[in-house]
């Protein structure tokens, strides 16, 4: 298809034609424009009647669906044999190509979930802000609204039961005394099978799953047979279980009048560009989960929720959907949720827009708590606006700084040099963009410290592709920074500058300092400081860029030194060269397993025969 395709619109008769052509079944469609991208995805139960609807003069349709109407140019669609998998192929599809129509939920960093990874044999548990789904076994729950409770909730959980409480063996060849304490069952040294241990990782599953009061009862059963069978050991261990998980929900819970009916309440807040949703889930009439979504909020309220709705189901256990679904505005594909929810549940899911009583009155306290998060995320984005704008005035920018590094060098008395990049993104740190380096300068030594040099050499590894690749656009490259933040003062900025017009770079890149001593702001060639005030908003900005930039930087020194420590005693070795000790730490993990690692455990490492070996063990132990 070329740019000058036209659109259906002006040319009814293929638009007639296209119609005809597309079966009344279930499936999926695809809207492309003229330009032969994908602008929307859709699916319905009846294709024909769904895509045809769009086209039907007098049809309802919002002015953001009017607006992509106007620009198809083609019309795609692919058959499926049912709604649900119609549904999930919408779902995916939309992932992938996320066209500009769709509603689309935004990967907000600030939420995060709980990961319990099913793929392995000894399934881990953890609080990430990462939704990879790299592996189909391991399950994500939330995204939860508080870190603070869900980091408490699973330190709970593993007070409760005997889990992994480490990420690493503390020893090579005997547990710890978490071991012997009975917090952990021995994974290390795998003294429970990897059947048992998932069996207790299910009883924590539970508790996210808003399960705890049918995990309780379960426990309850378990409690009463062993003290029928005179194991009152089992038994008062079970009884601490039950205990535990009451004391979590009593912190986890909020009480809700009503039965016992499993249901979720979902309700968004929204201004002109996004849409903040709470999803509360409620069981037994107890708020046991509330969890938080982000998408852009130029579509319906209505198809906003269907969005997040079909997403936060996609991957969850029957067990987890509730029979149940509040939702503040009416769902464009109510129906064919409910039936692929019904099916999977077992039983019937309804799908209802409350209007008067309890379930209102829930519904409103839901929207209430998403207005709540709209308004602090306002707030927050008019400071970082206000403190953006205030910067590019200070430093005469011609926009709004979109991009900024800060740079900073940490060693001590030039030993063990490095440098870090941080970046702040519309004044908020982007640590997926953050870099370190080793100062490879060769006349950085112990003793002799050159921070110029230093500063230098990584702002030319930094922007040396641009000058080795000419088809790398500067400006306009969302790599590419709109201000440079140096830590220091004149010496250290013009060491910077020295090299950028050495690479031809300084008229494309702004670049300032920022000195400690009293928060002055240098720009290149200027003997004076800029005249600001230390607490005005855009100086603020650059000392948070700054501080993180010391703060990564100060690490990053911390972790080089720890690890040469480790290396120093491994070279006062006769024959263990670096090769040799790169082997030894990559199988025993640090110097300390080494020490207590006998000569034939030592003789098992590649290129560590039984003579080496023996004298590493004789170097830990003396006679």
């Amino acid at each position: 298809m070329t740019q000058a395709a036209q659109t259906l619109v002006k040319d009814t008769e293929r638009l007639e034609s296209r119609l005809a052509e597309i079966p009344p079944e279930p499936g999926v469609y695809f809207m492309r424009d003229a330009g032969d991208r994908i602008i929307y995805i859709g699916k319905s139960r009846k294709l024909r009647s769904r895509v045809r609807s769009y086209f039907r003069d007098g049809y309802n349709k919002s002015d953001r669906i009017a607006t992509m109407v106007k620009q198809v140019a083609e019309i795609e669609f692919i058959v499926t044999d049912t709604e649900a998998e119609a549904l999930a192929l919408e779902a995916n599809l939309i992932k992938q190509h996320q066209p500009y129509f769709n509603v689309l939920l935004k990967d907000d960093k600030k939420y995060p979930y709980v990961c319990i990874t099913w793929s392995e044999d000894y399934p881990r548990i953890f609080i990430t802000r990462k939704r990879q789904l790299g592996k189909e076994k391991d399950k994500f729950y939330g995204p939860y609204t508080d870190a603070g409770l869900l980091r408490e909730i699973l330190r709970i959980s593993k007070r409760i039961f005997a889990l992994r409480q480490r990420p690493q063996p503390l020893f090579k060849d005997r547990p710890c005394l978490n071991y012997d304490l009975g917090r952990c069952p021995g994974v290390c040294q795998q003294l429970i099978t990897p059947e048992e241990y998932r069996k207790t990782v299910q009883k924590v599953a539970m508790v996210f799953q808003g399960r705890t009061q049918e995990l309780i009862e379960i426990l309850t059963q378990q409690m009463e047979k062993a003290a029928e069978a005179l194991n009152f050991e089992s038994a008062a261990r079970i009884r601490d279980q039950i205990a535990g998980l009451k004391s979590l929900t009593a912190q986890q819970k909020v009480s809700l009048p009503d039965d016992t009916v499993s249901r979720d309440a979902i309700a968004l807040a929204a201004d002109e560009q996004l849409a903040y949703i709470q999803l509360f889930q409620i069981r037994a009439g107890q708020l046991v989960g509330r969890l938080a979504f982000v998408a852009d909020a130029h579509a319906e309220p209505g198809a906003i929720l269907q969005r997040v709705l079909e997403e936060h189901y996609q991957t969850a256990d029957s067990v987890e959907i509730p029979i149940e679904i509040l939702v503040q505005h009416e769902l464009p594909e109510a129906e064919i949720l409910a039936d692929v929810l019904s099916q999977r549940k077992g039983r019937k899911v309804t799908i209802l827009a409350p209007q008067r009583q309890t379930k209102a009155e829930l519904i409103e306290m839901v929207e209430r708590n998403a207005q709540y998060e709209l308004q602090r995320m306002q707030k927050l984005g008019d400071r970082n606006q206000q403190a953006m704008q205030d910067l590019a005035a200070i430093v005469d920018l011609p926009d709004l700084p979109h991009r900024i590094e800060g740079y900073d060098i940490s060693h001590i008395q030039g030993s063990n040099a490095v440098a870090s990049q941080v970046v702040f993104i519309d004044g908020l740190p982007a640590k997926q963009h953050y870099r370190h380096y080793k100062i490879k300068n060769p006349t950085v030594t112990a003793g002799h410290s050159d921070d110029f040099a230093s500063l230098a050499e990584v702002i030319q590894r930094r922007f040396r592709k641009y000058i080795e690749d000419p088809q790398l656009q500067r400006l306009g490259n969302p790599d590419w920074p709109d201000l440079v933040m140096i830590d220091g003062g004149k010496g250290q900025l013009s060491s910077v500058v020295a090299i950028l017009q050495e690479m031809n770079l300084l008229e494309d890149l702004r670049v300032v300092s920022l000195a400690k001593r009293r928060e002055e702001i240098f720009l290149p060639g200027e003997s004076l400081p800029l005249e600001t005030e230390t607490e005005q908003p855009g100086v603020q900005l650059l000392r948070r860029l700054r501080d993180e930039a010391h703060r990564f930087a100060v690490t990053f020194h911390r972790q080089q030194r720890s690890d040469k420590l480790k290396r120093s005693r491994l070279d006062e070795i006769p024959g263990l060269g670096h090769h040799r000790q790169k082997l030894l730490l990559g199988h025993f993990r640090s110097v300390d397993y080494i020490r207590q690692a006998t000569p034939a455990q030592l003789a098992e490492v590649p290129s560590i025969g039984p003579r080496l070996a023996q004298e590493i063990y004789d170097y830990f132990h003396p006679a």
